[in-house]
């Protein structure tokens, strides 16, 4: 069965096509990215507006594209026989031009339609084992084998922090979350901070890597929920400390900070948030591990792609951790359709194409 996944929770357009075979195995057959990222660059963070006019433009050819790619028949939409999309969460226009797009397929090609939880699908990019024949698809390292239940997900990303706990398809207990910001948003903000390129989280981890992490101490946060983050306090400690380093106090403006420091106490500062802010996942999911024992342990979202993350998960978990290809960690289609894939080998309720709304905030 194959189920065609599209995703615009922000600012990538995506579409790929997945399919999941009698045994429950997932192979890639196409994925198609096209990102608005650049128009973002000049404003130092995503414009919903601008995002969500360029989901107007690419969404039908990136659907148009994933499709063809994915076979050889002459007529692609026979071999479809759902499509799944995010209906949440994310930005409120970027995701209605998905779900409006889905929607109008799903009626017009006789498909039935699945919701997809955005924040569930970047976790089901794990379950990808196998890639098809498209020459596009070189180069992506799949695992060996899908995730072994029980199942241990972190999910860090621009706009979450959460720890999960599978049982089974479907059957998952939130065990904690950010509070505030995502450390997604916090590696970002400080990229901002700092005078970095756009994307602020990429340019961090750069930019730490030529620093010295224990040169300056930051506050790692500790909240009453036993597995819940909070990366505010972090970021404010940060912005205190370059003001600091340029011998100024509190009220000295967060914008004219970057100039006055070095580049070496760039990196040592990015190098020191970064050391905490790894930490502060990490500990929590290896508490996680210790109590509830999972046979795997799984990460999704944006920040999954960080070596430094992967680095302290590897020294600090007795067991390997799962990831999906670098590629796949950011916003994809291939996450939404495998996602899809398994609503509609499990026999998951359909959405109604006339009636399925988004859900901005939507939470696990």
């Amino acid at each position: 069965m194959r189920v065609l996944g599209i995703e615009s929770s922000c600012d990538e357009t995506a579409a790929a096509v997945v399919e999941i075979d009698n045994n429950g195995h997932c192979t890639l057959l196409s994925n198609v990215v096209v990102s608005s990222l650049d128009l973002h660059a000049t404003y130092g963070g995503i414009v919903p507006e601008i995002a969500a006019r360029s989901h107007i433009e690419a969404v039908i050819p990136v659907v148009d594209q994933a499709i063809k790619a994915s076979t050889d028949a002459d007529d692609p939409w026979e071999t479809i026989d759902a499509i799944a999309v995010t209906y949440g969460a994310g930005l409120g226009g970027s995701l209605l031009i998905g779900v409006l797009t889905a929607r109008t397929l799903a009626i017009i090609k006789n498909k039935p339609l699945y919701a997809v939880n955005h924040v569930e699908g970047h976790l089901y990019a794990n379950f990808i084992t196998a890639v098809g024949s498209s020459p596009a698809l070189s180069g992506l390292a799949m695992p060996a084998s899908a995730p072994v239940f029980p199942i241990l997900g972190l999910i860090v990303s621009g706009g979450h922090s959460q720890l999960v706990l599978f049982e089974d398809h479907f059957k998952y207990r939130l065990l904690g979350q950010t509070q505030d910001d995502a450390i997604g948003e916090a590696f970002d903000k400080v990229g901002k901070l700092l005078g970095l390129p756009y994307p602020g989280g990429i340019s961090v981890e750069k930019q730490a890597d030529l620093g010295n992490p224990e040169a300056f101490t930051l506050p790692k946060s500790k909240m009453a929920g036993k597995y819940d983050f909070s990366f505010s306090g972090i970021k404010t400690a940060v912005l205190r400390l370059a003001q600091q380093q340029i011998g100024e106090d509190f009220s000295f403006p967060s914008t004219q900070i970057a100039v006055r420091l070095s580049d070496q106490q760039k990196s040592d500062i990015a190098a020191s948030f970064r050391r905490v802010a790894i930490a502060t996942v990490v500990d929590k999911a290896v508490q996680a591990y210790e109590e509830f024992q999972p046979k795997t342990v799984i990460i999704g979202g944006g920040v999954a792609s960080s070596p430094a993350l992967r680095q302290a998960l590897a020294e600090r978990l007795p067991i390997e951790v799962t990831y999906a290809d670098r590629k796949l960690c950011t916003d994809n289609g291939a996450m939404i359709a495998t996602l899809g894939c398994h609503k509609l080998f499990y026999n998951q309720p359909t959405a109604d194409p006339y009636e399925l709304d988004i859900k901005p905030n939507l939470s696990m």
